[in-house]
């Protein structure tokens, strides 16, 4: 009840403009809390909200609403403001907002920043896009390998509050080179005087400044870290990625993938913040190219026109055969760009997924085969719908399953490592996609083995 009265309170002190008595509603309020009434009012509204607030919460709120939310604020919000919260921000984050403005929104923030700060952001663009350079903060904290532990708590204590994390150290020498990092466990736990290289295990491991952001959140899974260093070529450390921003960015690398999947171009907001006709834009092109797909299953039932006509019973379980084959297919692709996706496979292991998926299809194939032969010989039993030569077209849709499912087994494995070895995006080859495929070779499958089966008795 408190909540909803002061929501009123609030409403009702914007509709006044009454700003001195929204700066006495707010005074206790948490940036969280404050980022969260911010989403739900127009521009104008935040605006009057970040005026009546201090600097140092206008900056932590500023850093908890989303880029979305970020940017009508860039235009509204006066100068001086501006200045102190861009500047005071992470520059990880400053950066997801720069790379998201026009030219001109991006060069009047740039101006705001001070000689230090623009040099960092100016860095950080310069980076390719979605490489870890880009995700990258240079807020870390660095010692040298003769230092006591004393000199290093010392260190921290002076210059600790500009550091991203201070759960790991990182030890350069003279030039920036990065010899090893080390928990500030290990230094909080050695004697004052011992010096930093002789607690060192040199097992450091890092990430370079090019590399792709799908290897970052890879690398944070295999060795449990919370922070990882980047490097130059060279070895020159540039800065640190943490696990805050490795979560955040695996959490919209398994939305894309997901999204692509179901045979959609991956959105880049959330779905209630995606403009209907950009949505319309996005799924449009899959279907498009499916329906073009789905022409060709047209084509091939053309192609079989007069065995259809001889037998039309075999169009009874054309349904059955394509959509057992576009399952075990999707299946298959399924399992595959997530293994991938983990690291768990590469292109490199072709051979031996084929022979999986070999092993695994024609088990599956075989096993929807003998149910699809019980069936019509239940059926056979009790009714006369098939006719003289059931047993005849119940080896046929036995054999067309075993086979089609066998195909979609290894079309489905197989298209998304093609995909990657030639520079693809494996999930491109989505469940939508690989069922339409299969439809197609699904009923030329089928077909040939009526033909091969049924030649002399219905056709």
């Amino acid at each position: 009840m408190e909540t909803i009265n002061q929501n009123t309170d609030i409403k009702a002190l914007l509709d006044s403009r009454n700003q001195s008595g929204l700066k006495s509603l707010l005074e206790s309020w948490l940036p969280a809390e404050l980022a969260i009434l911010c989403q739900e009012l127009p521009p104008e509204e935040m605006l009057a909200v970040f005026m009546a607030i201090d600097r140092e919460r206008a900056f932590q709120t500023f850093e908890n609403l989303d880029v979305a939310d970020q940017r009508p604020l860039v235009d509204i919000l006066p100068n001086r403001l501006l200045a102190l919260i861009l500047n005071d921000m992470s520059a990880d984050n400053r950066t997801a907002l720069l790379e998201e403005l026009e030219s001109e929104q991006l060069n009047k923030l740039l101006k705001l920043l001070t000689q230090k700060e623009r040099a960092v952001a100016l860095s950080l663009l310069g980076y390719p896009e979605n490489s870890i350079g880009r995700l990258m903060t240079p807020e870390y904290f660095t010692i040298g390998k003769d230092w006591t532990v004393q000199t290093v708590l010392d260190h921290i204590r002076e210059n600790g509050e500009s550091s991203e994390t201070l759960d790991i150290l990182y030890i350069v020498d003279e030039k920036g080179l990065l010899i090893d990092d080390i928990k500030i466990g290990e230094i909080l736990l050695a004697p004052l005087d011992t010096k930093v290289h002789e607690i060192m295990d040199g097992k450091r491991i890092a990430l370079l400044v090019t590399d792709d952001e799908e290897v970052a959140i890879n690398v944070f899974t295999e060795n449990n870290r919370v922070a990882l260093p980047v490097t130059d070529a060279n070895g020159i450390l540039l800065g640190i990625v943490t696990i805050d921003d490795i979560l955040e960015l695996a959490k919209k690398e398994d939305t894309e993938d997901i999204q692509k999947l179901g045979g959609v171009e991956a959105f880049e907001e959330p779905y209630m913040d995606v403009p209907v006709w950009k949505m319309i834009g996005k799924r449009a092109p899959w279907l498009v190219i499916l329906f073009f797909g789905e022409l060709l299953t047209a084509s091939a039932m053309a192609f079989f026109e007069h065995e259809i006509a001889r037998a039309v019973v075999l169009a009874l379980f054309i349904p059955l055969i394509v959509s057992s084959g576009g399952n075990s297919g999707s299946q298959a692709a399924t399992l595959i760009i997530r293994a991938m996706a983990l690291g768990e496979v590469t292109t490199r292991d072709w051979y031996r997924i084929m022979r999986r998926e070999l092993i695994s299809g024609l088990f599956l194939g075989l096993m929807l085969g003998a149910l699809g032969f019980m069936r019509i010989a239940a059926w056979s039993a009790f009714t006369d719908i098939y006719g003289p030569h059931w047993l005849s077209i119940a080896i046929t849709i036995g054999a067309s399953l075993t086979g089609v499912v066998l195909w979609g087994s290894l079309m489905g494995s197989m298209l998304p490592l093609m995909l990657k070895r030639l520079g693809a995006d494996p999930p491109t080859s989505s469940a939508p996609f690989i069922a339409t495929l299969v439809d197609v070779t699904g009923l030329v499958i089928y077909f040939s083995v009526a033909a091969m089966l049924l030649s002399g008795t219905l056709l």
